[in-house]
């Protein structure tokens, strides 16, 4: 794995300033972070004011990585408050940050929320939990977070993801791998174009998982869109059992090559990972949780960008488990 550096948007003290400051606005007149359609409006308005400067930050992402760190943001250890002990308990806790957050999501596209994860709220707190601890999911620690595609078993899953850093004085890295830096050859590139296996509902949607009005989709794992190759991919729940050999080889294969290709982000607090998800998969390395208040803590949000087609058309006929994403904004 490599541990080369991430391409870097260094934010200037100006931009941070605004950001700040129309974040604690906004909190200051609901009180909150919490999702409510009055909140959601006004976060739309004041992320329209945002200077040029800020927003060419947050362009596109605009290279084969499929990421960049934005950098620059504050974040006071001691301020922020203890590591939650999990996303139910986390609350309001170091909310100014959910409104920053939610303001860079609002200015690279739509910020999408599950009714069904984390009360639906649009910002994320992702901290290890008592008990999730070998689960595939953000809030475990002691096993390998497998490299993933976030929400891949859902045709409405994010465009983007961001990860604010809040707290990581473990250096405890996100693993980031992009489809544009593989090398695949055409026959195993078609082999996984065809939508052979479903992927499943992963552990955060036990509602989806007890899904049954229709059958699992077979989904392809790539799709060649008009710049180049995206991929949908989940191994920890994608049944490679039922697959023949050729497909299970190509997979493998596929696997390999994101391995090899793949780098340890190391975030720090203030800065903010933002990952193509139709480019890059996204995982953790193993971590030992102290459970003492210390522990990496990381907010998450999730955007679709309007009229993006990086998506095979076919999925707009999916059931996606029964799940429904919540748009910040309508179109």
């Amino acid at each position: 794995m490599s541990t080369g550096a991430a391409p870097v948007r260094q934010l200037d003290a100006a931009c941070v300033g605004e950001l700040r400051h129309a974040a604690e606005k906004i909190l200051t007149e609901f009180g909150t972070s919490a999702t409510s359609p009055e909140l959601l409006a006004r976060v739309a308005e004041f992320a329209g004011d945002l200077s040029d400067r800020l927003r060419h930050a947050l362009r596109p992402v605009d290279t084969d990585d499929g990421l960049f760190i934005l950098r620059g943001l504050e974040v006071d250890d001691a301020g922020i408050g203890p590591t939650p002990g999990s996303w139910a308990t986390a609350g309001d806790c170091a909310a100014v940050h959910d409104i920053e957050l939610l303001l860079l999501a609002t200015v690279m596209g739509n910020p999408i929320a599950w009714e069904g994860q984390q009360d639906g709220r649009f910002v994320h707190n992702i901290v290890p939990a008592p008990g999730h601890e070998t689960e595939q999911t953000g809030a475990s620690s002691t096993v390998l977070l497998s490299p993933h595609t976030e929400d891949a078993f859902h045709p409405g899953r994010a465009h983007l993801l961001m990860l604010g850093c809040m707290r990581n004085h473990d250096h405890i890295a996100t693993t980031a791998a992009g489809i544009r830096n593989v090398r695949l050859d055409e026959a195993d590139i078609a082999t996984l174009t065809r939508p052979a296996l479903p992927i499943l509902p992963d552990d955060a949607y036990a509602e989806a998982q007890g899904y049954a009005d229709r059958a699992p989709e077979p989904v392809p794992v790539l799709f060649r869109a008009d710049d180049g190759l995206t991929l949908r991919f989940d191994p920890a729940y994608t049944p490679l059992a039922d697959a023949d050999a050729e497909y299970r080889a190509a997979y493998g294969r596929l696997e390999a090559e994101l391995a090899r290709v793949s780098r340890a982000v190391s975030l720090h607090p203030g800065e903010v990972l933002i990952v193509d998800n139709d480019l890059v998969v996204h995982g953790r390395v193993p971590f030992r949780a102290r459970y003492d208040g210390t522990d990496r803590w990381l907010k998450r949000a999730s955007v679709r960008v309007p009229r993006r087609g990086t998506r095979p058309l076919a999925e707009q006929d999916e059931h996606g488990y029964g799940q429904a994403a919540i748009e910040a904004h309508a179109a």
